[in-house]
């Protein structure tokens, strides 16, 4: 058995979280920092994190080796729940998700944990920088994971046994692109194919929408903006409730921050897992630059 999410606001609070680990039970805190340049995210939680919160490595954990798929592809399903009971992940106990700040890696693990089954998984809103802004007690050093392959002998196991979340291929990126609403979360000028720091073709997949993340979701203070706010900025791109809407990035990682964006006000967006990194394996595949759609 499962919790509801009916009425879940998928983003947490600093003042939220400091609650609920007052409580009995504690959220599940999963720690996912990482970032393209570094340093490595193992470093950067033991140089300080939320107390009891537990290092995922997105490397390692959330994503199988690069290839055909991208950067980044989807992990084996069975890995990655092992990996999550390891983290102390159950199905009946909520789980908060936290990066360095902005949640858009974060964001890649409650992309994971939705999709395969977990009711109750939010990111933490502004992310560990907002924790320690907050003067909220800071942990340090590495705890490591604290179970096994098998997970906590209490709670229901994490098997990861549904696949909830829509995902799309090259093609159906294509199809959207063409005939639905597909965003690209990555900044304006690797869109636009002005720069390319990491893959070997600039450019983006034509017909698609430029939405980088994190400013086309969050406010000046680095937080996500108010729910009227979310919704007047994707309905200016055409993603409203209802739409065939996707999103992609570099990797298949940032992309999701959108996905998350949307889900909370009700719009069911897919993931280009591949994203432009797995695009782009195949020469064949047609390639805009610029600043509009293409």
């Amino acid at each position: 058995m499962t919790m509801s999410t009916d009425q879940i606001w998928p983003f947490l609070s600093v003042a939220g979280l400091r609650e609920r680990l007052g409580a009995d039970p504690a959220p599940t805190v999963l720690d996912v920092r990482w970032a393209l340049s570094g340093p490595p995210g193992r470093e950067a939680y033991a140089a300080g994190h939320v107390p009891g919160a537990v290092f995922v490595d997105l490397d390692a954990d959330l994503a199988d080796p690069p290839g055909a798929g991208g950067r980044h592809p989807l992990p084996d399903p069975q890995r990655f729940a092992r990996a999550m009971r390891r983290s102390g992940v159950t199905l009946d106990r909520p789980v908060v998700v936290t990066d360095g700040g902005d949640g858009s890696i974060a964001a890649r693990l409650w992309w994971l944990l939705t999709h395969h089954g977990h009711d109750h998984v939010q990111v933490l809103d502004g992310g560990f920088a907002a924790w320690a802004a907050s003067g909220a007690e800071v942990a340090v050093g590495d705890e490591g994971a604290p179970y096994d392959d098998a997970g906590p002998a209490d709670g229901y196991p994490f098997l990861a046994l549904e696949a909830r979340l829509p995902v799309v291929d090259a093609d159906g990126a294509a199809a959207l692109a063409r005939d639905g609403v597909l965003l690209d979360a990555r900044a304006a000028a690797r869109y636009a194919g002005e720069v390319e720091p990491v893959d070997p073709v600039a450019g983006h997949i034509p017909g698609a929408l430029s939405m980088p993340v994190p400013a086309s979701v969050l406010g000046e203070d680095g937080l996500i903006v108010e729910r009227d706010e979310l919704v007047a900025r994707f309905a200016r791109v055409g993603a409203v409730p209802g739409a065939a809407v996707g999103a992609y990035c570099g990797s298949g990682v940032t992309a999701a921050h959108l996905v998350l964006a949307m889900h909370a006000i009700g719009i069911e967006a897919a993931l280009y897992a591949g994203s432009w990194s797995g695009w782009v394996t195949d020469p064949s595949r047609p390639v805009a630059t610029g600043s509009l759609p293409g």
